[in-house]
């Protein structure tokens, strides 16, 4: 016997990806109101103090965590399309070798493989291309950041060949 439910109405399982989101949310707030609790004392005379917008943006990353998860129970999110790993990986293996390289290589090296390694991941194939580009670009951000302004990038061979 049926017992009044209706067939035609299904029940789906709440959303795993946004509840993981709200998990995410929840567990920065968290790590937030930890650190923000260490600083308590130095507030001094005024109610606004360095504690106060961090504990604010807590709150809101809190609330956000919640609310994620109601939306999730209510399955609320739109279906999300399939999603290509190949262009995340060179992406974030982009990132990596930035990572790795930054004090060997240099800032325009590292950072101009972090340039073609992303391009290559939103579809460009030509790395032969776009590697020389990507470092070209890197050193005049160098020269600028470094030189003029005085700011302190890491240098490396290619820095150094010039000054």
């Amino acid at each position: 016997m049926n017992k009044g439910l209706n067939p035609s109405t299904t029940t789906r399982r709440p959303d795993r990806a946004a509840l993981f989101i709200a998990a995410v949310l929840a567990a920065i707030a968290g790590l937030i109101f930890w650190d923000v609790s260490r600083l308590s004392g130095a507030a001094g005379y005024s109610q606004v103090g360095p504690t106060t917008v961090p504990y604010a943006i807590a709150c809101c990353l809190a609330g956000l965590a919640v609310w994620t998860v109601f939306a999730a129970f209510r399955n609320d999110f739109p279906e999300r399309e399939h999603q290509e790993i190949s262009p995340v990986i060179w992406i974030v293996a982009g990132l990596a070798a930035q990572m790795l390289l930054l004090n060997v290589a240099g800032f325009s090296i590292a950072t101009g493989i972090l340039f073609a390694l992303t391009a290559r991941g939103f579809g460009k194939r030509k790395l032969w291309f776009s590697l020389p580009v990507g470092i070209a670009l890197c050193f005049a951000v160098w020269v600028i950041f470094a030189k003029l302004l005085q700011l302190s990038l890491p240098a490396g061979p290619l820095e150094h060949l010039f000054f």
